[in-house]
């Protein structure tokens, strides 16, 4: 009986060995929509993309060195335009498309950092944003405009405290993963890497006041402020205005008119969403969330909204990645950053950070 009740539990054993065995190696999820590698430089990070008219710019960091490029969107991955340093001192971030190829950026060449927009060629670079920004009293992040590049925002923060923070980690290496996810430097659990991050859950509780987001309009000169709101995205025709704001520990994206009106709540879930960018036709946003993932910081989507109907749709689905940075190449496909490993981009990751391409059905 001894010998018949060891075999028994034996054979258990390795039943249940092999149901863990087949969780571990099951199968990833299939792409919801067909998703390839874009731009890939070995050794080099690319992240965040901005498209505008024939052009698309976007960030690489190579070592401690950041840059901004411009390519064309018949040929992404080829033939990039990298803007000069103007000194010794010149990262420059945040790059923006412009409908003529003029570029947007953000750089700390004049002491604090001050945001810009090379004008496409030659050698003449435009203050965004009047003094306020040229002699350091605002920090710009995340630059945002309009196709044409009249209309601008940006993100700032009061908070003493922060400000500094912001300004030393601008001149300095950032850590990998906040390379790919700027969305986390207004949040006092998220702003720096660590072994572990609470979710982006309503009710978790952010000891960082919250950012400011600022329109620019380059025509009159008019700077407005908008109270508690970041990551903003002018609308291509630049009437519109999508940001974030964070209320008691979560994340939506909400929408205002430049003049003011029209403030509207676009999302409304328990968990995070980010970065949204305006499709060409003005109707439909891209913004990146981990609703799907319960508020883990690790694993984010990309999401479209259709703005009339306010419905959601899913376009990334890949197992633990980060993807981020969304921009409309055109009417039907997007592009994005993601640390996906391109050899098996639905269930593995890495530390480096690719532009990607989503083809829409």
């Amino acid at each position: 009986m001894k010998v018949r009740h060891l075999v028994l539990v034996s054979a258990a054993l390795l039943v249940s060995i092999q149901n863990v065995s087949a969780k571990k190696i099951s199968a990833p999820e299939e792409a919801l929509f067909p998703v390839s590698p874009l731009v890939t430089v070995k050794g080099v990070e690319s992240f965040y993309p901005s498209v505008a008219g024939d052009f698309m710019v976007y960030a690489q960091r190579k070592g401690h060195h950041y840059s901004v490029l411009r390519t064309s969107t018949n040929s992404p991955s080829s033939g990039a335009y990298e803007l000069k340093p103007l000194t010794l001192i010149d990262e420059m971030r945040y790059g923006v498309a412009v409908n003529d190829g003029s570029i947007g950026y953000v750089s700390n060449r004049m002491g604090p950092i001050s945001s810009w927009m090379w004008q496409g060629q030659g050698d003449g670079h435009v203050s965004i944003g009047n003094m306020a920004t040229y002699r350091g009293g605002l920090a710009p992040f995340h630059l945002n405009a309009s196709s044409d590049g009249n209309v601008w925002c940006f993100d700032s923060t009061f908070q003493k405290m922060r400000y500094n923070q912001l300004l030393s980690e601008f001149s300095k290496p950032m850590d990998w993963e906040l390379v790919g996810q700027q969305w986390r430097m207004y949040d006092s659990d998220n702003f720096r890497p660590k072994t572990g991050y609470l979710a982006t859950k309503e009710g978790k509780k952010n000891k960082f006041e919250t950012p400011v987001l600022f329109t620019f309009v380059r025509s009159s000169s008019q700077l407005v402020m908008i109270p508690n709101a970041f990551n903003g995205a002018i609308s291509p025709d630049g009437k519109r205005v999508a940001f974030v704001r964070q209320t008691n520990g979560n994340y939506d994206i909400w929408m205002q008119n430049i003049d003011g009106g029209g403030l509207t709540q676009l999302t409304s879930s328990p968990y995070g969403d980010f970065e949204p960018a305006w499709s060409p036709d003005g109707k439909r946003l891209l913004f990146v969330s981990n609703r799907d993932s319960k508020g883990d910081v690790h694993n984010t989507s990309i999401y479209m909204l259709n703005i009339k109907s306010i419905q959601v749709q899913r376009l990334t689905n890949a197992r633990r990645a980060v993807d981020g940075g969304p921009a409309w190449l055109d009417n039907k496909s997007i592009v994005f950053h993601s640390n996906r490993n391109i050899q098996s981009p639905q269930s593995s990751t890495g530390r480096n950070w690719n532009i990607w391409k989503l083809k829409l059905n």
